[in-house]
């Protein structure tokens, strides 16, 4: 408790938000790479994820790569690409690790969200005279929604996790007061580095959520509430009531 008390303290004090390390530009700086980033994966595994979604065609190879992608360290990359680009590209470097990271979130939220889409829907579209245009932005899209939010919502929360490494090479961020706590030995630091980020990821979670709710269709929202809703009690111990049936022969 006196460690949560310090880090508190530490994160209070007037000197902390004074200064070129000032948390509120840390938390811009934070909040900088992970918008930037997650635009850029948005622009690149959206479309990508739509296409396969729309056409059925390249789901493997996407599968593939999402999971090639999941498995790199992206510490051990951020320092690779750093050796590669050289120092005064060190800003690239995080992006693009950044991004890396993003992808396969939005990837598999693209085109899982065309897949959940119940085929009826879209041959009943066919057969109104849609175009294949009109089906992608009329119908899938909106339709599929809800689960592209959720890889969105994904993505962003991976990223803002994980931006914090982006101070390893001078870059800001609210991993600074982090490695410099560890450096130093000053563990309220540290702990109070770890709350800010926690407490910026549940921020965006929450917005992320909000935004889903406002976004996705009242119709989908609705089915899901029925589907829900259709499956039984939630209660497994609960023994099913038989109906009474009047036999005959009896009185």
């Amino acid at each position: 408790m006196n460690l949560l008390a310090d880090a508190i303290d530490w994160i209070m004090a007037p000197a902390q938000w004074q200064g070129p390390d000032a948390l509120h530009l840390l938390v811009f700086q934070h909040l900088y790479f992970t918008g930037l980033a997650v635009l850029i994966a948005s622009v690149i595994a959206v479309p990508a994820g739509w296409a396969i979604g729309h056409t059925g065609r390249g789901r493997e190879a996407a599968v593939g790569i999402s999971g090639a992608a999941r498995a790199i360290p992206s510490f051990g990359l951020l320092i690779l690409l750093v050796l590669l680009l050289g120092v005064i590209h060190k800003p690239e470097a995080a992006m693009i690790t950044f991004v890396i990271l993003a992808i396969p979130s939005l990837l598999a939220g693209a085109y899982t969200g065309f897949e959940a889409i119940d085929r009826s829907v879209i041959d009943a579209a066919r057969a109104m005279g849609m175009s294949e245009w009109q089906i992608l932005f009329k119908v899938e899209i909106p339709l599929g929604l809800p689960l592209l939010l959720g890889g969105l919502r994904s993505a962003a929360l991976q990223v803002v996790a994980t931006v914090t490494i982006a101070a390893y090479v001078n870059l800001g961020g609210l991993g600074l007061p982090i490695i410099t706590g560890l450096a130093l030995r000053r563990y309220d630091m540290v702990l109070g580095g770890a709350i800010l980020v926690a407490v910026l990821a549940l921020a965006v979670d929450g917005l992320f959520s909000l935004v889903q709710r406002l976004v996705t269709p009242h119709g989908v929202r609705t089915s899901q509430g029925i589907a829900r809703s259709s499956r039984g009690p939630k209660n497994p111990t609960a023994v099913p009531v038989r109906p009474l049936v009047k036999q005959e022969g009896r009185k």
